[in-house]
């Protein structure tokens, strides 16, 4: 099944399943991927699938849409294609098979969080193996105090959707907190983000859509 991994400055910040015919790309918050940045265009572009197809289609925006460092109006997407919104880079991939990435997980104010699912055996690969499960986000207040969410995913979102989202990305050398759509950047040991993303240490306390958080790490 078609997807895109969508990123920022090479860190992950969502994934995205490509199910329906036409999937819309923009700042306002209507659209089906919704990036909150003044580069994007409020109906910035729009993915057109067609059987195994997909094409993206530019839709008139200010800064353009390019494919592989070129600018397209409209253009087939291969596997493995990049496309670049403003600062933002769209990886396309039409093949599941020999991907590592998982689904992003969204975790917002008052939903239980869901336990985590048994990883599937990892494809033959020269790559090195994911870092070991070592991290836990803990929440703090609200309705859903002392729950806790392992961090096994690449990608794990937090906040709600159209308000405020942050995401906590798994790298080979730790966890990186970064600031995903919002007017306000998520809060870190209680100071604004500052930066595009954070490499977060054990006991740090993130605060998103009005939600506090600890993350452990062992």
């Amino acid at each position: 099944m078609p997807k895109m991994i969508v990123s920022i400055d090479g860190v992950v910040i969502k994934e995205v399943q490509l199910l329906k015919e036409r999937t819309t790309v923009g700042r306002r918050p209507y659209n089906d991927v919704v990036i909150d940045n003044l580069a994007i265009s409020g109906e910035h572009a729009v993915l057109h699938m067609v059987g195994d197809e997909v094409e993206i289609e530019d839709l008139g925006s200010t800064n353009g849409t390019h494919v592989n460092g070129r600018a397209a109006k409209r253009q087939l997407l291969r596997n493995g294609d990049t496309v670049e919104i403003g600062k933002y880079k769209i990886r396309f991939f039409s093949e599941v098979e020999g991907e590592n990435f998982e689904k992003t997980m969204v975790f917002t104010p008052g939903m239980v969080p869901p336990r985590p699912s048994v990883s599937r055996p990892a494809p033959l690969s020269t790559a090195p193996a994911p870092i070991p499960v070592n991290a836990i986000i803990r929440v703090l207040t609200g309705v859903s105090a002392g729950r806790e969410v392992a961090l096994v995913k690449v990608v794990t979102t937090l906040g709600k959707p159209g308000s405020a989202v942050a995401s906590i990305t798994r790298r080979t050398h730790g966890f990186v907190l970064a600031h995903v759509e919002g007017l306000r950047p998520p809060l870190l040991n209680g100071e604004p983000l500052a930066e595009a993303s954070v490499s977060l240490k054990n006991g740090d306390r993130m605060e998103v859509a009005g939600t506090t958080m600890e993350f452990v790490q062992a």
